[in-house]
């Protein structure tokens, strides 16, 4: 490849509803090596309005979901428009959209990211890439994680990326092949939590540091079949409705956030160990619960390394970007050896 710059918009809506996280890249590559440099970034939250449609689209009817995709599809073109204009954006070769997750069920087949991406066409008038995991799916594989190949050719100098968001997932190089999965529920189940408290978050983990862990029922989701399962896995919502909701006590609400924390701990913490992890990038909001983190670094030997509020807030949004431009150059965007399908390929519907 010759000596390219890019210029690309990515879009990302996580399970944990924190908000529209919007990054503007560069990325280029000198004919062999990728780099990057993050020009903007911001996180917009939604509407107390836009986050209840979003959590509750998962029992939408049929019409009224094809509608909320539009919709959606919409208010994500706006609100992309808004931030090309405040920040005066001239060079913007794509936008690139992860859409939200609705719903993940890779064994049937199907996948749904809401948001249309002719709709954020409409209103921004520049190439759009969406729907990336549809394609992996229909090819036997997981449809996640997606973000291992940003991993792979964007921050190999680690020997594995941790992210924690609604879901905590990792990627790593084992045998000469980039393999990722999902390890256990995170904010998901954490800001939820949190809500009966009437905060939005646990801040650095203060209301789990404040309970008590109750060891019986940390036993119980320890032993969830999911963690012994090999990789490729992944998780979703449907999951959490099925296996986690179920196992919620009820207790004192602190102590449930003590429980669930030390939970997620122990299963980082056992990946960790397992595949001898020297160093770790951790990124994704979790990575501000300074309590989560310590119960992490008591657990395992590994160099645990955080890095610039912009990489832990946007990396997500930043290599969904990146998979827009390897999408645009009929490039492979997504790893067979992270998400278990046939094989590697491009994939994104252009418009």
């Amino acid at each position: 490849m010759e000596d390219q710059s890019f210029y690309t918009i990515g879009l990302m809506s996580g399970t944990s509803l924190d908000g529209l996280d919007i990054c503007y890249s560069k990325f280029t590559n000198d004919g062999s090596d990728w780099d990057f440099e993050i020009l903007n970034c911001e996180t917009i939250p939604y509407s107390s309005v836009w986050e209840n449609q979003l959590k509750d689209a998962i029992q939408f009817s049929s019409e009224k979901l094809l509608e909320l995709n539009s919709e959606f599809g919409f208010y994500l073109g706006e609100r992309t428009q808004e931030f090309i204009t405040k920040n005066n954006i001239t060079a913007l070769d794509l936008i690139s959209s992860h859409g939200h997750t609705v719903f993940h069920q890779p064994k049937n087949k199907f996948t749904l990211q809401i948001g249309d991406g002719r709709a954020i066409k409409i209103k921004t008038n520049k190439t759009v890439i969406y729907d990336f995991r549809s394609q992996d799916v229909l090819l036997g594989g997981n449809g996640a994680p997606l973000v291992p190949i940003g991993d792979e050719l964007l921050f190999s100098e680690f020997d594995a990326c941790l992210n924690l968001g609604g879901f905590s997932n990792i990627s790593l190089k084992r045998d000469g092949k980039r393999i990722a999965f999902d390890i256990c529920p995170v904010n998901i189940i954490l800001n939820d939590l949190a809500l009966k408290l009437g905060k939005k978050y646990d801040e650095n983990g203060d209301l789990a540091r404040s309970g008590n862990i109750d060891y019986e029922h940390l036993n119980e989701l320890d032993q969830l079949h999911f963690y012994q399962e090999k990789a490729p896995k992944s998780l979703g919502i449907e999951w959490i409705n099925d296996q986690i909701s179920p196992l919620i006590r009820n207790q004192k609400t602190e102590d449930l956030l003590a429980t669930f924390t030390e939970h997620a701990a122990v299963q980082i913490a056992k990946v960790l160990e397992e595949f001898e992890i020297k160093n770790v990038l951790i990124t994704g909001g979790g990575t501000y619960n300074s309590y989560l983190i310590e119960k992490i670094k008591a657990k395992t030997k590994t160099d645990i390394h955080i890095p610039t509020k912009e990489i832990i807030e946007y990396k997500e949004a930043l290599i969904f970007a990146f998979m827009g431009v390897l999408r645009s150059l009929n490039l492979n965007n997504i790893l067979s050896s992270a998400t278990g399908s046939s094989h590697d390929h491009s994939s994104g519907i252009v418009c």
